[in-house]
C-alpha cells in the first residue's frame, strides 16, 4: 500500500482504499481503477492523495499505465451480465426485424426466453446512466427499443400494474416501433428535415406495426394497440387516430414515455443526444395536454431518486455531488461543487449534463 498525491497518480493505478468526499460520502470505492474521469472526479472534489497498490507507485511511463487501464477496465465492462444480456437482446431483435423484411412470422417464443434473461438484470439497470456497449447510429431503431422494453417494464412496476403485465408490457416496448421495418431506410436515416410526403410516409409506421402484430397470438391487444398508438396524445392531438387519454391503452400511455425519454436520450442520424435531465423536464412540461400525467409524475420522481453523494457533472462542466432532493423539483437537486452549495431549483440557467457515479 501506498499513497500517492494526485500529482503522481497515474492512469491505470488501483486504489485500494475507499476514497471519501469532503462530506464523508464514498466517492470511489477500494479496487477501482484510474481512468480519465476518476482523474477528473478527484481533482474536482479537492481530493489530496489516495492509497494505491505500492507495486503501481514505481515509476510507470503514461503509455503503460494506459495499457494497464485498458486491460483492466475492459474486462469489467465486458462482464458486466446487463450489457452482456442487452448486447444478446440487440441481435435477437435484429434478426427479429430482418424476418419481417423477408415476410416470416414473429418468433415470439424465442424472443420472450432472451427478453427474460435481460428483465433478470433489471435491478442492475438505471435509465439515467445505462449506455449500451457498442451503439451505432444506423442501430437506432433496436437500441430504442430494447431500452423502451427495460424501461417500460420498470415504468409498469412503478405504477403499480399486476405482475402479469410487466412481461406484456416490455413486449410493448420491445415492439412499439416496428412498423418501421416497411419503411424505406432512406426516410429513416435521412439526417436532413423531412418533407410533408416522407413525414407522412414515417408516420405510417403505427398502423404498419398494428399490422405485422395483430395477428400473433403470444401477444396481448395492449401490446398491439401500443405500436398503434404510442403516438396519440392524452388531448387528441397525436396520430394516426387523433384519440384522446379515455381511448388510449394503458400500454400505450406507458410505451409513449419510454419512447420520447429514449429518442431524445440516443443520438440520431439527425440529432445528438440530450442530457437526460432536460430531457425529464421537458416530458414533465409534455404531462400537460400530452403525455399521462399520473404516470409522467411517477416515472420522474423513481427515476431521479437518488442517494446523497450522487457525483454529477452539471452543463458548465464542473463536478459535485448531490446533497438534497426537493421532492417537488426532483430534476433539480442541490449540488455540492468545491464546498458550495448549487440549488438547481434557483440557478435555472444550469442543469445536470451527466450522473458520474
Amino acid at each position: 500500500m501506498a499513497a500517492v498525491t494526485l500529482l503522481h497518480l497515474k492512469l491505470g493505478d488501483k486504489i485500494i482504499e475507499d476514497v471519501l468526499t469532503p462530506l464523508g460520502s464514498v466517492l470511489f470505492q477500494k479496487g477501482k481503477v484510474v481512468t480519465p474521469k476518476e482523474m477528473e472526479i478527484l481533482q474536482a472534489f479537492l481530493i489530496t492523495s489516495v492509497e494505491i497498490e505500492s507495486n503501481q507507485a514505481s515509476s510507470k511511463t503514461r503509455e503503460d499505465a494506459d495499457e494497464d487501464a485498458a486491460q483492466e477496465v475492459s474486462p469489467m465492462i465486458a462482464a458486466s451480465p446487463l450489457h452482456e444480456e442487452y448486447d444478446k437482446m440487440v441481435i435477437v431483435l435484429r434478426q427479429v426485424f430482418n424476418s419481417f423484411v423477408a415476410g416470416q412470422v414473429l418468433p415470439v417464443m424465442d424472443i420472450r426466453k432472451q427478453l427474460e434473461k435481460l428483465l433478470e438484470q433489471i435491478k442492475n439497470y438505471n435509465l439515467l446512466t445505462f449506455v449500451p456497449r457498442q451503439f451505432l447510429e444506423k442501430d437506432y431503431l433496436l437500441h430504442n427499443a430494447v431500452m423502451c422494453a427495460l424501461t417500460s417494464y420498470q415504468i409498469a412496476q412503478w405504477t403499480g400494474f399486476p405482475q402479469k403485465d410487466w412481461m406484456q408490457i416490455a413486449f410493448a416496448g420491445l415492439f412499439h416501433d416496428i412498423g418501421n421495418v416497411k419503411i424505406d431506410k432512406s426516410i429513416l436515416l435521412n439526417p436532413n428535415s423531412l418533407s410533408v410526403e416522407e413525414k407522412e410516409e414515417m408516420m405510417r409506421h403505427t398502423v404498419l406495426g398494428y399490422q405485422l402484430l395483430k395477428n400473433v397470438p403470444a401477444l396481448t391487444e395492449g401490446v398491439k394497440m401500443a405500436s398503434l398508438q404510442h403516438h396519440e396524445k392524452v388531448d387528441g392531438t397525436g396520430y394516426p387516430l387523433g384519440i384522446d387519454a379515455t381511448k388510449i391503452n394503458p400500454y400505450a400511455k406507458i410505451v409513449a414515455i419510454a419512447d420520447i425519454f429514449h429518442a431524445m436520450t440516443l443520438n440520431k442520424a439527425y440529432r445528438k443526444a440530450a442530457s437526460p435531465y432536460l430531457v425529464l423536464e421537458q416530458i414533465q412540461s409534455d404531462a400537460f395536454g400530452k403525455l399521462d400525467p399520473t404516470y409522467v409524475r411517477v416515472f420522474v420522481e423513481k427515476a431521479t431518486q437518488f442517494h446523497n453523494g450522487t457525483v454529477v457533472r452539471l452543463s458548465d462542466e464542473r463536478v459535485g455531488e448531490i446533497v438534497f432532493s426537493d421532492q417537488h423539483y426532483p430534476t433539480r437537486p442541490w449540488v455540492s461543487i468545491e464546498g458550495v452549495i448549487v440549488n438547481l431549483i434557483v440557478e435555472r440557467q444550469l442543469h445536470i449534463k451527466e450522473v458520474l457515479r
